[in-house]
């Protein structure tokens, strides 16, 4: 895979359709696009050509030509995008024509965007922005996506690195010249590090986006026959999960996407906690324990006294249609059957998660972006406290190496194949 290849593939969605978007980028996109639909309109201006096979001169579409020039295309190549119809004969055609033609090949998934990466269109923090808004499900995970993806992390990071620059010249004139003007222990000098450390620390200090890309994860937990999988049923609204009156049924781990409130959850249902009688049962107990560990939000199902220790948790009082509700606390009542319960614990879960949860339009660090962002804000933390300018350089540096790790200026192509694979072969 060369950056140097001229590439192609269809960029819009799978056929039929009214529309398809063919995309051509890379040094021979004009050449390619002008055997097939002759001479190219002015750069943005859309034009109607009939497209031909290059090698029969036999008509393909009646299409819209779009040109534009690099640097100032999406990818900051030369790109060319053909507006056709959408049935699959004409894509199919369209597509065997330019594989046709010399220096030509078929784009992998995410190419285009990681051309505009390699090319400076986008940084790092904008991919992964994109990849999660083409795979956005509800209108939160859209809002969220869109606030990385349109480079509003990339602004606040080119501004700390910025800053962080600034700070460092200081540091290295304090090298050259110490003991005369050493910059480095002013007390303003310390106040702008702990000023820069403060503001990393609020965006460290928000909720991930990983609970809102993946969903809220909640473990339905408790002993055998509590009514966990009819529960999990209930809220899902169809038979997943087996239900019979034997104890012990669930042995393994049922996971069930759904969405509550527009907010994405994944329900899980899990073994019936006790004493293990075979060998697959104690499997799946193990397995039911290590999903309460990983739990988002647990409902549990058993005794508040057996309840295991979990910051975020709803205790339910499960078939209350067929027990007598007491008062001595044991929680929300829900019946699977009637329906009773289930619309507040519905509301619960919806009020837990928007405390998981960051705002629609609230930037969201994902893993590696926190763990970066947290090894910048411990050099800065580290740097405070020291007199010595070089060690204090040393310092600057490791934060502003972080920095550029997370916008992708450095130390990133070990991600690139995993992030880009997340791609479409349009984009």
């Amino acid at each position: 895979m060369s950056p140097n290849d001229t590439i192609y593939a269809l960029a819009s969605g799978r056929p039929p359709a009214a529309i398809a978007v063919v995309r051509i980028s890379g040094p021979r996109a004009h050449e390619a696009a002008t055997k097939l639909a002759g001479r190219l309109p002015p750069p943005r201006q859309a034009s109607l050509r009939t497209l031909v096979d290059p090698s029969s001169g036999l008509p393909l579409d009646e299409a819209l030509a779009i040109r534009f020039d690099g640097p100032g295309s999406a990818t900051g190549e030369d790109v060319v995008e053909l507006h056709c119809h959408g049935g699959k004969a004409v894509i199919d055609a369209v597509l065997r024509a330019l594989g046709s033609l010399e220096g030509l090949r078929s784009a992998e998934p995410g190419e285009f965007t990681r051309r505009a990466l390699a090319n400076g269109r986008i940084d790092l923090t904008e991919a992964e922005g994109l990849a999660d808004l083409l795979a956005a499900e509800t209108e939160i995970q859209r809002r969220s996506a869109m606030a990385r993806a349109t480079g509003g992390l990339g602004s606040r990071l080119e501004i700390w690195r910025e800053r962080l620059l600034a700070l460092s010249a200081r540091a290295e004139v304090a090298i050259d010249y110490d003991g005369e003007d050493n910059a480095s222990r002013e007390p303003d000098f310390a106040s702008e590090l702990e000023t820069l450390a403060d503001e990393m620390s609020t965006l460290l200090d928000s909720p991930r986006v990983e609970p809102l890309r993946d969903g809220i994860r909640v473990v339905v937990a408790g002993p055998p026959n509590a009514g966990k999988s009819s529960l999990v049923n209930a809220l899902a609204r169809s038979e997943r999960a087996i239900v019979t009156p034997i104890p012990g049924t669930t042995r393994d781990v049922i996971e069930v996407p759904l969405t509550i409130g527009g907010i994405p959850f994944v329900l899980v249902d899990t073994a019936g906690l006790r004493e293990a009688t075979d060998e697959v049962e104690s499997i799946g107990v193990g397995r039911a324990h290590d999903e309460v560990q990983r739990a988002d939000i647990l409902l549990w199902l058993g005794a508040s006294i057996d309840a295991p220790e979990h910051s975020d948790f709803i205790q339910l009082f499960s078939k209350c249609d067929l027990r007598v509700v007491g008062s001595d606390g044991e929680g929300l009542a829900v019946s699977s059957v009637t329906g009773h319960g289930l619309a507040e614990l519905m509301n619960a879960l919806i009020a837990k998660a928007s405390e998981l949860l960051p705002g629609g339009d609230e930037l969201a660090l994902d893993r590696r972006q926190h763990e970066l962002l947290g090894q910048a804000k411990s050099a800065l933390e580290r740097a405070i406290e020291l007199s010595d300018p070089v060690l204090l350089a040393e310092e600057l540096r490791v934060a502003r190496a972080a920095i550029d790790q997370i916008s992708g200026r450095a130390g990133v192509e070990d991600l690139l194949d995993a992030l880009f694979g997340r791609f479409c072969l349009g984009k």
